[in-house]
């Protein structure tokens, strides 16, 4: 058995040199257990693991912060992974029964690529953890060294989460549009995310508008999009020119902070930044 830290729970875990058991309700985590090839290990997911689509067909054992307590006891997990901020009830309901390894949410996009470093190594597969890190490193240092700096379009960001939410200096996704050449309006707020200001949008006046409908809405009609920023902000340059981009997919895509936003999302937002 192997002993492995837990620094955020303050806990140490007993772990099998490699883990062959593995829950997953994140999201971000269960998507670099399968890039690391490690799918056929995980047992046990939560209903909004949908990356890869294989993902899908695991055991459903839970959502985002509910759990089928029968199930994880029936499945004997070595380790589960959970995410803090939005998990943290989760984690303390979890904890007391089973091995729990809560990962951080990621205020950076390197610490996306630490995240599936730390999650292959926990697992006991240091190697397969490296091989994820270099391909992610590599990744986004092509998208950073091709990013356009002499023109920094002014990006608005929103989220439908239950309700409008933007992102402000501690979050991934302000990262993103940094390192892309980009600048986030809210980008100097304090914080990982705020809910939206409208008159505040009105004030600082974007020239982008990029857009990520609720997961699973299937409500993705630009026309009817571009009518409700209008209704909301009225004629600021965005809404003007036309220049809204609505995520692609009906599932979390700037939401999702696993390998695919460095691979997927954020070469869709530098051509976007790109385009400006």
């Amino acid at each position: 058995m192997r002993k492995v830290y837990c620094e955020l729970t303050h806990k140490e875990l007993f772990l099998p040199e490699r883990c062959e058991r593995i829950v997953s309700f994140s999201p971000a985590v269960t998507e670099a257990l399968f890039q690391m090839g490690l799918g056929d290990f995980v047992v046990g997911v939560s209903v909004y693991c949908v990356r890869p689509e294989s993902a899908r067909k695991k055991n459903i054992v839970g959502s985002y912060n509910s759990f089928k307590e029968d199930k994880l006891k029936e499945l004997m997990p070595d380790i589960i992974f959970t995410t803090t901020g939005y998990q943290l009830e989760l984690i303390e309901k979890l904890n007391d029964k089973f091995n729990v390894y809560p990962v951080r949410l990621p205020p950076s996009v390197s610490e996306i690529i630490a995240t599936c470093f730390e999650v292959g190594a926990v697992t006991g597969y240091v190697s397969r953890a490296r091989e994820i890190e270099r391909k992610l490193t590599t990744e986004l240092g092509n998208l950073i060294s091709s990013a356009r700096k002499e023109v920094k379009p002014r990006v608005y960001v929103e989220i439908d989460l239950g309700g409008p939410v933007t992102f402000g200096a501690y979050s991934y996704i302000t990262d993103a549009i940094e390192l892309l050449g980009g600048v986030n309006i809210f980008g100097e707020f304090p914080a990982e995310w705020l809910k939206s200001d409208d008159e505040k949008v009105k004030d600082l006046n974007p020239d982008l508008i990029i857009y990520e409908p609720k997961m699973f809405s299937k409500r993705r009609e630009r026309e009817r999009i571009l009518s409700m920023f209008n209704a909301r902000f009225g004629d600021i340059k965005a809404v003007k020119e036309g220049k809204i981009f609505i995520t692609p997919g009906i599932y979390d895509f700037l939401a999702h902070h696993g390998p695919s936003f460095i691979t997927e999302a954020m070469p869709w937002l530098k051509s976007i930044i790109d385009s400006f």
